[in-house]
């Protein structure tokens, strides 16, 4: 264990949490499960992108991955071992639906089945995220989530997974990360599907929020005492200058990134300054929506990676507000995000500020290093150690502050692919020797596990 210094908090305890917090890892079907030909899966729209040439960096894939759908029961046990009692996973749609009015498939839905069995059976509540970007690539054929009629789909899809599994989860994320879904997919075009026209962003936008807005009353229609909300990767904004030209750009950046989906989710619809601006981008909307997507929710999921800095840019789309790097003096990851824990305190006691939303889960938080496999068979990953310590003494600040956050989702349980970045970047806090599959548990991972025991 790192020793903190006197210009850092000491590192928590769990008892420094409530007894009934949560402690769990997240991961993600298209990252981990592989079996992309097995049991009637068919092909989404990362398969798709993956196989679009320069669209991934190593040119990889999830085909296989880690292998998780054959291999589960060893993973499961690690995060047993670990001492988690929650486990955040997401639901493989294409193996689910394989036409538009098609019947579920069986052989998907028997295997979340079994997943949720061991899951249970480990001591891990399940938490199901039923859209994490793996969207059917026969219903992008169709418009995608341009096309309203995804929205119906997915219900459909909601619909079947309610109701085979529960009898047994709980607790259901209708969307991880709208933003990805929308604008990095459809507008910066570096996620699938690789779209890259705003207008299109927005109204994908839009119909993913609605999506989410009719599917939890179907969720609590079809799960008893269901705990229905979203996650939404969040971050602090800060001005690059004092100027008052960095100033605006940060509230143009702001009313976008943040606001434009937290503002709608909480009754208030999408910020008019945002509206203003964007004209003839605005997504096409029908009497209802706005209503729809305000259906009062029973948590609201966080994820956080970093702080941006917004810099006036006026030739930069689509806002005329750029993101800047962080500063050279900044400690940084190996994907070049900053490390800054004290941004999810800032970021909580925003939210709790503005909206209210009630339960709070950080759903998503982790970092990428360069691991190294010593002779022995270890991976010191000292700096993912120290980032989880800091997290988590700055998400123990804010709940003494009286910020309501219930519990903690590290990304990630395993080292996994990590969407453009192929396999050259690892998040996880187990190591996979893509290989051979051989799992290791990580210096961060064995901190982790003395931190949830109490070592």
């Amino acid at each position: 264990m790192t020793t903190a210094n006197a210009h850092e908090p000491a590192a928590p305890q769990r008892g420094d949490f409530a007894p009934d917090f949560l402690w769990g890892c997240a991961t993600s079907s298209y990252q981990i499960e592989g079996a992309g030909q097995e049991d009637g899966r068919v092909e989404s729209i990362w398969d798709r992108f993956a196989a679009t040439p320069g669209k991934v960096k190593d040119g990889s894939s999830g085909l296989v991955a880690c292998d998780h759908y054959h291999r589960w029961p060893e993973d499961f046990d690690i995060g047993r071992d670990m001492g988690l009692n929650a486990y955040r996973f997401s639901i493989a749609w294409p193996r689910i639906f394989a036409e538009v009015g098609g019947k579920p498939n069986e052989k998907g839905l028997d295997f979340y089945s079994r997943l949720v069995d061991g899951m249970l059976e480990r001591g891990l509540q399940p938490w199901a995220t039923l859209y994490h970007w793996d969207l059917p690539q026969f219903l992008e054929d169709r418009g995608g989530w341009n096309n309203r009629a995804t929205v119906d789909a997915y219900l459909a899809f909601v619909d079947a997974m309610t109701r085979r599994l529960g009898d047994r989860v709980q607790h259901w994320i209708t969307h991880n990360e709208p933003w990805c879904t929308s604008i990095i997919g459809n507008f910066e075009g570096w996620h699938a599907p690789g779209n890259t026209d705003f207008k299109t962003a927005l109204q994908v936008a839009h119909h993913v929020l609605l999506s989410h807005g009719k599917a939890v009353p179907l969720i609590r229609a079809n799960v008893r005492n269901a705990k229905a909300g979203i996650a939404l990767s969040l971050h602090p904004v800060r001005p690059a200058s004092d100027s008052p030209e960095d100033l605006a750009a940060m509230a143009r950046h702001d009313g976008l990134r943040y606001r434009w989906f937290l503002d709608p989710l909480y009754g208030r619809g999408y910020p008019q300054a945002t509206l203003d601006i964007i004209g003839d981008a605005a997504p096409t909307m029908e009497p209802g929506d706005l209503e729809a997507i305000a259906v009062p929710t029973d948590f609201l999921g966080v994820n956080y990676y970093f702080p941006e800095t917004i810099k006036n840019d006026p030739g930069h789309a689509p806002l005329g507000a750029r993101v800047l790097p962080p500063a050279p003096q900044a400690e940084t990851t190996a994907m070049g995000w900053e490390v800054a824990p004290q941004g999810l305190a800032e970021l909580l006691h925003r939210i709790e500020n503005d909206y209210h939303p009630g339960p709070m889960y950080i759903t998503e938080n982790g970092s990428c290093y360069t691991d190294e496999v010593s002779a022995d068979g270890e991976i010191d990953d000292v700096e993912r150690r120290r980032y989880l310590q800091t997290h988590l003494a700055a998400l123990r600040a804010a709940i003494r502050d009286g910020v309501p956050v219930k519990g903690y989702f590290a990304w990630s349980l395993l080292d996994n692919f990590e969407w453009a970045e192929g396999y050259l970047k690892r998040f996880g806090l187990t190591h996979i020797d893509y290989a051979t599959q051989e799992r290791r548990l990580k210096s961060s991972g064995k901190w982790y596990r003395g931190f949830l025991r109490g070592e």
